[in-house]
């Protein structure tokens, strides 16, 4: 007999280390939840912190900075740049290769959804562009 899907209340109250080299606060996912669609994190970037360049293979990523600002490189060789500043919201098509990094004084918190309910299954490093980011 299966059962019958119900809500759930997440409060981010501990963190794990992602592939990308970043703390999350664990959020809505497959593991926390059973999400079959969709996972949904808080991330805080401290001054400072660089994540390592990756890419989400299959998946959608969607970003709405809550405070501060983070630098993200993105495309093939990480050849564009953006900033992204607290309520501004962030698209990353599948597949796209970045590189976010806090470059400011102060620390960046930000929502992040993807359409992967697994969170870091799709993770795939690019060690291969770490070195293209100063």
């Amino acid at each position: 007999m299966s059962s019958k899907p119900t809500c759930h209340l997440i409060r981010p109250e501990s963190s794990y280390e992602g592939k990308q080299g970043l703390s999350y606060f664990t959020g809505i996912a497959a593991e926390t939840v059973g999400s079959t669609g969709i996972c949904m994190h808080l991330l805080t970037m401290p001054p400072g912190a660089r994540a390592r360049a990756h890419m989400h293979e299959s998946h959608e990523t969607a970003i709405y900075v809550l405070s501060g600002e983070v630098h993200t490189w993105y495309g093939d060789r990480l050849e564009q740049q953006t900033v992204v500043k607290a309520g501004d919201l962030f698209y990353i098509p599948a597949g796209v290769p970045h590189l976010p990094a806090n470059l400011s004084d102060s620390p960046a918190s930000a929502v992040i959804a993807r359409t992967d309910p697994n969170e870091q299954e799709s993770v795939v490093l690019l060690p291969e562009l770490d070195g293209l980011v100063a």
